[in-house]
């Protein structure tokens, strides 16, 4: 009440002064925020001096460094970066800041899709080019980011695919029972350029940015030897496609939005949670119409659906309903969990066991950290014997012969009875990894102190 009685006593005294004091005021004001105006402009058409500050590259070369990753088209290495730039970085902010800069194409590398759905295709960009593109994304990431959807968690700063799960399961325990999943075929090689740059023209004025996105847009892809230009799409693979693709889908947000919606998305994996299966069928036809129309994209109509929540998977998880709502790991992740587990603890392989543990426990740690957001541990403890018992049957097909095994067994405390009977056995390494023997003889506490991460807490086995 304080603040608006004073402004009011301001425009009082305003209109109480002489005619040509009061205009000079005002006029005054005109001019400041004129120039205010003037000066935000400036600012933005000078978005390249900022990309190219000391500070800025300084955290864009670190973020490179951790990322790591193989080398583009070129053959620089991360390693080999830091010295090219103290030899060329004058050349290269000189063409930046000319607007003149081009980039290199991208190396094409194929990666198996999750579940065994053909092939993923990844652009990997040149280290210059990887280096370049995060200190674009440091300066446009904070000036794009306000204007993204709440329910929006696909690479952003403070949110991750683990609250996006979260937040879908909110939605399903508030009695939304049906889920459109919708399926983007090929989203990150079918965006319109035209499209997306025009939704970053929108905050972006400085035209040597607007023509650098651009350039890399364009940049062409190299497979095979040949090098193929690109007319649309945005090659996964280097800092500011994700950025990009957030940039081109809040179109699609802002629709969910205005329908009233309740709706997660995670770059282009948007789940649509409603009432009943009619809603959900209406749902479905007029975001695709919306999608093709609108954004010139497409629907998988082979792997959209309209279902129930716990048919379907989100970012690797699934739900559960005996009992209370539950976050459980989908059936695909375990079947992929499996099948990386027994590649890395095969029989044939002739390792050490501490080297196969080793091996085993950067996966294990890396899966944890991500799956071990389930509610079900019982399925993490099925887990976690199912790998000792892998691990048991490597030790005794390294064992070999009985009269060794038998040696073993007993050396590590087995009866000798027990023993003779363990190494006699007609049975194959499996049938015998679950044998009492066996768990006296290669315990849980064996395995842990040999660096085995347990994906849940410890049993007696």
């Amino acid at each position: 009440m304080d603040e608006v009685r004073q402004k009011i006593q301001e425009q009082l005294a305003l209109a109480k002064q002489p005619k040509g004091e009061a205009q000079g005021r005002q006029r005054r004001g005109t001019e400041a925020s004129m120039a205010g105006c003037e000066a935000e402009s400036l600012v933005d058409e000078q978005l390249m001096e900022r990309v190219c500050e000391r500070e800025n590259l300084k955290g864009a070369l670190a973020q490179v460094k951790r990322n790591k990753g193989s080398a583009g088209v070129d053959g620089m290495s991360v390693e080999q970066l830091s010295g090219y730039l103290k030899a060329h970085w004058l050349d290269i902010r000189e063409r930046l800041l000319a607007g003149q800069y081009q980039p290199q194409p991208v190396r094409r590398v194929e990666i198996d899709k999750p579940g065994g759905g053909g092939k993923r295709k990844l652009g990997i960009p040149c280290v210059l080019d990887r280096f370049i593109q995060q200190a674009l994304l440091q300066v446009l990431q904070p000036m794009f980011e306000p204007s993204f959807a709440e329910s929006s968690y696909g690479f952003r700063p403070g949110r991750s695919a683990h609250q996006a799960v979260r937040r879908a399961q909110d939605f399903i325990a508030a009695s939304q029972h049906w889920v459109v999943d919708l399926d983007l075929e090929k989203f990150f090689d079918r965006v319109s350029h035209d499209l997306l740059l025009g939704r970053v023209a929108k905050k972006v004025r400085d035209k040597r940015v607007l023509k650098l996105i651009r350039a890399y847009l364009t940049a062409g892809v190299m497979e095979q030897g040949l090098v193929r230009a690109t007319e649309e799409g945005t090659p996964q693979g280097g800092p500011l496609s994700p950025l990009l693709s957030n940039i081109l889908l809040t179109d699609l947000d802002r629709e969910l939005e205005w329908r009233g919606h309740c709706y997660v998305r995670y770059a282009d994996d948007c789940n649509v949670y409603v009432n009943s299966e009619r809603a959900g069928q209406r749902v479905k036809a007029s975001l695709t119409r919306f999608l093709e129309r609108r954004l010139k994209l497409k629907v998988n109509e082979v792997k959209s659906a309209v279902a129930r929540p716990w048919q379907r998977k989100f970012l690797g998880f699934s739900f559960g309903t005996i009992g209370r709502l539950r976050r459980r790991i989908a059936p695909q992740a375990l079947i992929r969990f499996k099948q990386r587990v027994r590649e890395l603890t095969a029989r044939n392989q002739g390792r050490a066991l501490r080297d196969v543990i080793e091996r085993l426990a950067v996966y294990l740690r890396g899966w944890r950290s991500y799956f071990g957001f389930c509610e079900t541990p019982s399925v993490l403890r099925s887990l976690d014997e199912w790998i000792r018992r892998r691990l048991r049957s490597l030790v005794w097909k390294q064992w070999k012969r009985g009269r060794r095994r038998y040696a073993q067994l007993v050396r590590r405390g087995v009866e000798p009875d027990l023993a003779a009977q363990t190494a006699g056995s007609a049975h194959g390494p499996w049938r015998i990894a679950a044998s009492p023997a066996l768990h006296l003889a290669l315990p849980t506490r064996l395995f842990v102190a040999l660096g085995l991460p347990l994906l849940h807490a410890p049993s007696s086995t």
